[in-house]
């Protein structure tokens, strides 16, 4: 019988969808142990990074002897904070790995096909082109030391970001699907301009993914954030940075007495200075960011290559003389909206737009 080798690595990427954002400096991956044809134990990364995949699928009371372990990226080598996971897979007796990527971490870059051939056991390098993305932003906190940017927005029909009429441009299952994009986020980046405006919390509001909250980073030059809003009143607060050049003391002074962390920069005006502070962020173990914030902000990201995919949830619904946009639109109306996702919004559309 023919093994359809590429559905047990897309349920090992299923997996390790599921702590995107939420492993820290480690790759988010998902395994699978096949045996006889039926799967008989799965694993993906654990909060924080560790246990690995593969440990948590072969840390069980099992017979694993002669069965085949499929993982989303090859097994590590290294001796770190924990064993290699090679060393596991040769104690459980897997006969066959399968794997899509190799690891870009220079201590175990295709050294596992070595290691684990010299046990006689046999491994296989499966490319898919369904998952050639799923792994670019730990390549980019890898390779060039910054963390991943992405972004959303909601637009209507006729492009425009803001309802005079009502709070919301887009439905309520746009929303929630909104709620599920931030999970798969370490942090999020708004404005002070979008918060005080919208009284906005950005957080996840989906029971399940409440647990494990993304940081909230505010870009707020002139400390313009107001004092008296929701996000700073909540019992469960998350982590929250504020990067400002503003030297007002007694308002620093009142928001570090709620918990709130500062960045001070310089300027925020070109592509270096935006550079330099995400590299900050990187140091301060981000990896993975979700900006959300108002057009201005967001063309200014654009325009300086900072963003690497634009999620915009859009209406079918023209907004006309009710309709309004505090920049211009011309950015976004460049991008062609032909990469739909496949999810079901009711009338709404989402669309992923890759910007670099």
């Amino acid at each position: 019988m023919k093994i359809n080798h590429n559905y047990y690595l897309d349920l090992a990427f299923n997996l390790a969808k599921i702590n995107l954002g939420k492993t820290k400096m480690n790759p988010a991956v998902g395994c699978v142990i096949v045996k006889n044809g039926s799967v008989i134990s799965s694993g993906f990364t654990s909060v924080g990074g560790r246990p690995h995949a593969e440990y948590n699928a072969l840390n069980r009371n099992l017979n694993f002897n002669n069965a085949d372990l499929y993982v989303t990226m090859e097994p590590c080598t290294h001796y770190g904070l924990t064993k290699p996971c090679t060393d596991l897979i040769k104690k459980k007796g897997i006969k066959n790995v399968y794997y899509s990527f190799d690891d870009v971490d220079y201590r175990t870059s295709k050294k596992a096909v070595l290691t684990l051939k010299k046990e006689k056991i046999r491994v296989f390098k499966k490319n898919s082109s369904k998952h050639l993305d799923f792994y670019k932003s730990y390549f980019i906190n890898k390779n060039r030391q910054l963390p991943y940017i992405d972004a959303k927005i909601a637009i209507s029909k006729d492009y425009f970001t803001i309802n005079k009429k009502k709070k919301w441009i887009t439905n309520f299952y746009s929303r929630l699907r909104g709620h599920l994009i931030r999970s798969r986020y370490d942090s999020i980046i708004s404005t002070a301009t979008t918060i005080n405006k919208d009284n906005a919390l950005l957080n996840n509001r989906i029971n399940g993914f409440d647990l494990n909250k993304p940081d909230l980073i505010i870009i707020d030059i002139k400390l313009k954030i107001k004092k008296k809003i929701r996000l700073f009143n909540l019992s469960n607060k998350r982590k929250i940075l504020i990067v400002t050049s503003s030297s007002n003391n007694n308002k620093i002074s009142y928001f570090k007495k709620k918990g709130i962390k500062f960045i001070k920069i310089k300027s925020l005006t070109n592509r270096n200075d935006f550079l330099d502070l995400l590299k900050l962020f990187k140091k301060k173990g981000y990896n993975r960011t979700l900006v959300e914030a108002g057009l201005t902000f967001l063309n200014t990201l654009v325009k300086n290559k900072i963003i690497t995919n634009l999620y915009i949830f859009q209406s079918p619904y023209k907004l006309g003389k009710f309709g309004k946009n505090n920049a211009p639109i011309s950015l976004l109306k460049q991008k062609k909206l032909i990469k739909k996702i496949k999810v079901n919004l009711y009338e709404d559309s989402l669309y992923k737009i890759r910007i670099k």
